[in-house]
């Protein structure tokens, strides 16, 4: 399978249904009252984080997401059906992002967990809503509002137990096929490794994920190589196992320009618990340098193991040591992401507010370079898309909402004049000041 850790989608939750214009008419009954009942809600696009994917493949290809829409209402009180929520499977470590803004808008890291993208558009009120003492046979609906839609990105960052980090060609690969039951692809050039691959450690009654990821190279914390590709994934393991080649002529410069790499990256990946392993010990000539990087690494308090991949030397240790680090790990919290952000931000099915906006605050009249005007004002916009104008007494309303805030005089201040197009969300019109009098 194709490891894909960043995608781009587009979601759009559903519509709401209309409202009924309908009366009541049965025998004996020839002037019933009004019963056009309410639309359906529209379904909502739900993010949900599932085991047993480790990719982001599926949306390479597939990246238009659409919920459906809400039923219309119909006469003797029959409400409309809700449209059916849209449940996007993603891999556990997803965050989701706004793609406009670059807001993270949720972290889904455990299985199960939740995030509404996108809310379904409310269900237009039936005329028999409109109903009362005043007004008993109201001839108008109200239309469905449109679902909400927004592009995301979805940034996977892998959750494994243990990272396997060290420059390309370290042996990351072998050690990870030498410890588990992963096969992953080896050669003897660097770059092997271009995605992640994860094994699985059983030991006693545990199952400890390995991750051997992409090898970096200095300057990695910019990007440079594969850089933040692979920083990204360490930032959620638990420990790290730094793999140095031994066979190499300084190994303990290599040592530092790794840790200068998590230094540089943050998210606390520097102080992430971890074994400095020293590779290759079946090579001639490696003694002294694993004496090198034993010393250095007791210098700086880590702990320090000389293993060969390919013969199994000490491969028995490592796997105890391990196995005994991850236990007496926590997992990595959100507060040492990199990515700093308010986690009480991230909800898990947050219902869209009510907008505070007063809906008595006057209305904002913008004259366009073709000579209309548009009118904003986010509730009254809201109301005007809901009138269905087919219904007899549409104008009656849409004239209503006009003289309650007081538009005409705010036109007429801006310099509109009878005949010039005025614009309220997609709503268009010629104005004439006589139309609300």
């Amino acid at each position: 399978m194709k490891f894909v850790d960043i995608a781009e989608i587009f979601v759009r939750a559903g519509r709401g249904g209309n409202g009924a214009l309908s009366f009541r008419r049965e025998k004996f009954i020839p002037k019933g009252g009004p019963d056009g009942a309410d639309g359906g809600r529209g379904g909502s696009v739900i993010l949900e984080a599932v085991g047993g994917i480790v990719t982001l493949a599926d949306f390479e290809y597939d990246k238009r997401f659409q919920a459906g829409h809400g039923g219309h209402g119909s006469g003797a009180m029959r409400t409309g059906s809700n449209g059916d929520d849209l449940v996007i499977k993603v891999p556990c470590g997803t965050l989701v992002k706004d793609s406009e803004s670059g807001k993270i808008l949720a972290d889904l890291v455990e299985k199960g967990q939740r995030f509404i993208a996108a809310n379904g558009g409310r269900g237009g009120r039936g005329n028999a809503h409109f109903a009362n003492s005043q007004r008993r046979a109201p001839k108008f609906a109200e239309k469905g509002d449109p679902g909400e839609e927004r592009s995301l990105t979805l940034e996977l960052k892998l959750i494994a137990d243990v990272g396997l980090a060290g420059f390309p060609n370290a042996g990351k690969s072998s050690i990870l096929a030498a410890i588990s039951g992963a096969k992953p692809k080896i050669a003897g050039y660097p770059f092997t490794t271009l995605t992640p691959n994860l094994g699985v450690l059983a030991v006693d009654d545990a199952q400890i994920v390995i991750a051997d990821l992409p090898g970096l190279i200095e300057g990695a914390h910019e990007g440079k190589g594969l850089g933040l590709q692979f920083l990204r994934h360490v930032e959620r393991t638990r420990i790290l196992l730094h793999v140095i080649d031994l066979s190499q002529s300084n190994p303990v410069e290599s040592f530092h320009a790794l840790i200068n790499e998590f230094e540089s990256y943050g998210a606390n990946l520097a102080s992430r618990p971890c074994i400095v392993i020293g590779n290759k010990i079946d090579l001639e000539g490696t003694e002294s340098n694993s004496e090198l990087l034993n010393d250095e690494a007791g210098r700086l308090g880590l702990e320090y193991m000389r293993v060969s991949a390919l013969t199994g030397e000490n491969i028995p240790d490592l796997i105890k040591r391990v196995a005994d680090l991850v236990r007496r790990t926590p997992v990595v919290s959100l507060e040492n992401e990199s990515e700093s952000y308010d986690p009480n931000e991230i909800i898990e099915l947050p219902v869209k507010k009510r907008s505070t906006k007063s809906s008595k605050a006057p209305v904002k009249i913008i004259r366009q370079s073709d000579g209309s005007f548009r009118v904003e004002h986010e509730n009254f916009e809201k109301s005007v898309s809901r009138i269905n104008f087919d219904h007899e007494d549409a104008l009656k309303k849409f004239t209503g909402l006009l003289k309650s805030l007081n538009v005409e005089e705010a036109l007429e201040a801006a310099g509109a004049r009878e005949g010039d197009k005025v614009y309220i969300g997609e709503v268009e019109f010629d104005f004439e000041p006589e139309i609300v009098n």
